[in-house]
C-alpha cells in the first residue's frame, strides 16, 4: 500500500507568507485525506501538486480556529469543482463534538448551499482532555429541528477497551482516534496498516532443496 504526506501548513495560530496554518495531505489509492484545515489550506493547495477535488475524507485534530477555519471556505470551493451528482458518495469529516454545529452555521449565515454531500462525524470528548475550566459540553448544540437541517453523521463514543474511537476499517487499514491533552479536547489520528502475508512459490522452494 502506498501512502504520500505533504505538508501544506505546519504554522499556529495565525497564518504568515511564508508558512501555512496547520494542514496535511495523507494520498492513498488516488483518494487525498486531510488533516487539519487552518486558513489559507485552499491556497497552499493550489501551490502544491495536489488536486483539492480527490479530497475523500477530512480529520479536525480540535476546535481551535487555527486548525478548522479554512474548512467551510474549502466545502464551498470544492462544490463549485464537483457536479451534483446524487450517486457521489459524501465526503466524511471527522473532527469533535461541536465541529457538525460550526460547519453548518458557518454556511447557515453565509447563504452558502454546498452542492456537494459531506457527513459529519463527531467525536464525543472526556473532561480528562483539558484544563476543568476549559471543558464546554457541545453535546446540546443544534437539537431539535436544527439538527433535522444540519449535515447527516454518527455520533461517537470512547471505546473503553481499546481506549480508541475506530472512524473506518478495510481490507487493507484502518484508522483510530485518541484522545490527547490540550486547552480543549483533540484528538490524535493513527492509521494502522493491516499484515500482508507474504506469496511463496512452493515450487522453486522445493527445487533449491
Amino acid at each position: 500500500m502506498s501512502l504520500d504526506v505533504t505538508f501544506l501548513g505546519t504554522g499556529a495560530a495565525f497564518p504568515c507568507p511564508s508558512r501555512g496554518a496547520a494542514a496535511l495531505v495523507l494520498r492513498r489509492a488516488g483518494q487525498c485525506w486531510l488533516f487539519d484545515c487552518g486558513e489559507g489550506t485552499q491556497t497552499q493547495l493550489m501551490k502544491s501538486h495536489l488536486r483539492a477535488a480527490k479530497i475523500t475524507k477530512i480529520f479536525i485534530t480540535h476546535l481551535h480556529g487555527d486548525h478548522i477555519f479554512g474548512l467551510p471556505g474549502l466545502l464551498c470551493t470544492l462544490s463549485l469543482q464537483r457536479s451534483p451528482d446524487a450517486s457521489v458518495a459524501p465526503i466524511d469529516i471527522y473532527g469533535p463534538l461541536g465541529l457538525r454545529s460550526f460547519l453548518w452555521r458557518s454556511l447557515e449565515l453565509s447563504h452558502s448551499q454546498p452542492l456537494l454531500p459531506y457527513a459529519v462525524h463527531e467525536l464525543v470528548p472526556t473532561r480528562d482532555q483539558c484544563p476543568a475550566g476549559e471543558f464546554r459540553d457541545f453535546s446540546g448544540l443544534d437539537r431539535g429541528e436544527a439538527l433535522a437541517q444540519a449535515p447527516p453523521g454518527a455520533v461517537l463514543h470512547l471505546d473503553p477497551e481499546t481506549d480508541s474511537y475506530l472512524l473506518l476499517e478495510d481490507e487493507e487499514l484502518s484508522v483510530r482516534a485518541f484522545r490527547l491533552f490540550h486547552r480543549v479536547p483533540s484528538f490524535g489520528f493513527v492509521l494502522e496498516e493491516k499484515p500482508r502475508p507474504g506469496k511463496l512459490k512452493v515450487h522453486i522452494l522445493e527445487e533449491l532443496g
